[in-house]
């Protein structure tokens, strides 16, 4: 069981950034893919980032490409969304994710979750 607590959300204005964190219990952490969702009202939750165990390979939602990158420091347990030039459609709650049979796209392929953290994004 894998216990993963994200932190690092607020309130910012358009065209700023953020910092999100995820840092996990297990020491097992280099053994897991990770990746990030994001959640709207109203809306389903759509898969955001993802990173391989070792941090090599990454994949991003073509809505955030270029804009946020997925990074993670297998020493800390730790896998950190930075986000820069937010958007108001960027506002949701934000979830990490950990699985254990490699980088996935959909949700439902996520074994372990966060409770999520809130990025709200003013115009």
């Amino acid at each position: 069981q894998v216990h993963l607590v994200e932190s690092g959300g607020g309130l910012v204005q358009a065209g700023g950034s953020l910092r999100l964190s995820c840092a996990a219990s297990e020491q097992t952490f280099s053994s897991y893919a990770m990746a990030w969702f994001r959640q709207a009202p109203g809306k389903e939750r759509e898969f955001v980032a993802a990173i391989s165990w070792s941090g090599g390979s990454t994949y991003y939602a073509d809505s955030v490409k270029g804009r946020f990158t997925i990074s993670r420091d297998n020493t800390k347990n730790t896998v950190y969304l930075q986000m820069n030039s937010l958007k108001p459609e960027d506002t949701a709650v934000y979830y990490c994710a950990a699985s254990l049979v490699g980088v996935k796209l959909r949700s439902v392929e996520y074994d372990f979750w966060g409770q999520g953290t809130q990025v709200t994004v003013s115009s």
